[in-house]
């Protein structure tokens, strides 16, 4: 895998989407479970919130492969699509610049 600008954002963002997706994926579990688990509705946060937590460690391991010189195409592309839950645009311009450099990454 060559080092590239586009190899090098694309972790990079991949890498903060990972970092949004635990944060706000930890903050949903423990509101939906624990604090507010009287009102109805409250399981579904805290399912959410788990989900978004499992896409953002995934990103955030796409992200520091990616960064390392060490991640697939495949696999760089499934982690910036990941770090398209957390926090879109982010998401988006990691898809944007993974697809750039396909021919940057590994085989």
């Amino acid at each position: 895998m060559k080092r590239t600008w586009k190899t090098i954002i694309a972790g990079i963002f991949t890498l903060i989407g990972g970092i949004f997706g635990i944060v706000a994926g930890a903050v949903l579990t423990t509101t939906g479970a624990g604090i507010l688990a009287g009102i109805p509705g409250m399981e579904l946060m805290a399912g959410i919130g788990a989900g978004l937590f499992a896409f953002g460690i995934i990103a955030l391991i796409a992200g520091i492969f990616i960064l390392r010189k060490k991640s697939s195409w495949g696999f760089a592309l499934t982690g910036a699509i990941l770090a398209l839950f957390p926090f879109i645009p982010l998401g988006v311009v990691a898809i944007i610049f993974v697809i750039m450099g396909k021919k940057d990454f590994a085989k």
